[in-house]
């Protein structure tokens, strides 16, 4: 019996063009600016030092972590300071009004169908923590944060990786086969079942299905 229903963002709540052609190009305009004029801030600072880790270069190196966060952004690396970082600016854009967060049309009223039934809802996407509320805070039909219980990142551990459902499901503390995963990827899909979990694709425009999952091209066609 499903419990919980955990879903990913990108290609299952949320048109990923909107993730590839906003959100990506607004962070990227602004990434250096924002380096620069917050980078002495203690959550800014972090991030940073965690850059220059990954990226093998000086704590200092303040150009050489811009340089590192823009070819991060261009070829989608799932780097969390990155992700961090992005989340920051995000931030100025959502309270700003540049843009609202975009979900689906049929993804509010199955939120909150589920919610009615007692199901617990939670997301899980590799953008971050923050990045995840700010969306579905500042949403094209409000806000639809308070609907969930839970958000995880990459700090829970890779989206391809088997361990990383195990965490999800001792963060809930729920059996894994109580436990509903949505998403577009199929390698997602695949971890996730492996680790126990009950899988169903969401095949949106522009995904292809994959073979041997549930799938559902809606959220109101997803069978619990």
């Amino acid at each position: 019996m499903i419990k919980a229903i955990v879903m990913d963002v990108e290609g299952t709540t949320t048109d990923i063009e909107f993730v590839h052609k906003v959100l990506f190009p607004y962070a990227k305009e602004r990434i250096e600016a924002f380096v620069k004029a917050h980078h002495s801030e203690p959550h800014v600072a972090a991030a940073l030092k965690a850059v220059s880790t990954e990226a093998g270069l000086d704590v200092d190196d303040t150009d050489g972590q811009i340089a590192a966060l823009i070819r991060w952004i261009d070829e989608d690396k799932k780097v969390t300071p990155l992700k961090t970082l992005q989340g920051l600016i995000w931030q100025q854009g959502y309270e700003q009004g540049d843009f609202t967060g975009h979900v689906y049309p049929d993804v509010p009223a199955a939120l909150a169908a589920w919610q009615a039934k007692g199901l617990r809802l939670a997301v899980y996407s590799s953008g971050s923590v923050a990045a995840q509320k700010l969306l579905f805070g500042h949403s094209d039909a409000g806000n639809l944060q308070g609907y969930f219980e839970a958000n995880f990142d990459t700090r829970i551990g890779h989206k391809r990786e088997v361990d990383s459902y195990y965490n999800i499901a001792n963060k809930l503390a729920l059996p894994a086969d109580a436990i509903l995963f949505l998403s577009d990827i199929k390698e997602e899909l695949e971890a996730a079942q492996e680790a126990g979990f009950q899988v169903c694709q969401l095949v949106r425009p522009g995904t292809t299905a994959a073979r041997g999952y549930p799938l559902a091209h809606h959220f109101d066609e997803v069978t619990l």
